[in-house]
């Protein structure tokens, strides 16, 4: 899909706060009431808007380490990875997963209360699914940027 200038704006604002009243939305990009809910409900159907979600501060929640996870599997057989990733969607710790291309197979992003929580879920789930070779964890001290917005630029 091919987003304008409004389309761009309506979405910067929404990733902003998505709980904004429709009037204040308007508003704000410039534009009708209508012409802002047609434009939302566009691209509610075509997928360009997923979901509406709360974010929640992890460390006011009891979940203050984040670790970064790069895994090696052994083998990249069709059985091997379908499971690990069947296993890994699985795990609440885990808030992200991403297949790389390189030396690393995936990256793991978790969450988890404490260094010890970690430990207990590196052994006892992470390290235990089938076909996985090594992992090589990294906890991240400082959040230097954390976003969930995305940069958008209208089409053209």
């Amino acid at each position: 899909m091919s987003l304008d200038a409004l389309d761009t704006r309506i979405l910067t604002a929404l990733q902003e706060d998505s709980r904004i009243p429709l009037n204040d939305l308007a508003e704000k990009v410039a534009s009708s009431r209508s012409a802002v809910w047609r434009r939302i409900q566009k691209m509610e159907a075509d997928g360009v808007i997923k979901n509406y979600t709360v974010i929640l501060d992890p460390e006011k929640v009891g979940l203050g380490v984040m670790v970064f996870a790069s895994v090696k599997m052994q083998a990249h057989s069709r059985d091997l990875l379908p499971h690990f990733l069947e296993k890994v969607r699985e795990f609440p710790e885990v808030i992200e997963c991403h297949t790389l291309m390189g030396d690393i197979d995936f990256l793991i992003k978790i969450r988890v209360k404490d260094v010890t929580a970690y430990e207990t879920f590196f052994w006892t789930k992470l390290s235990q699914i089938d076909g996985v070779r090594e992992i090589s964890s990294s906890i991240a001290l400082t959040a230097v940027k954390n976003t969930t917005m995305l940069a958008l630029t209208p089409a053209g």
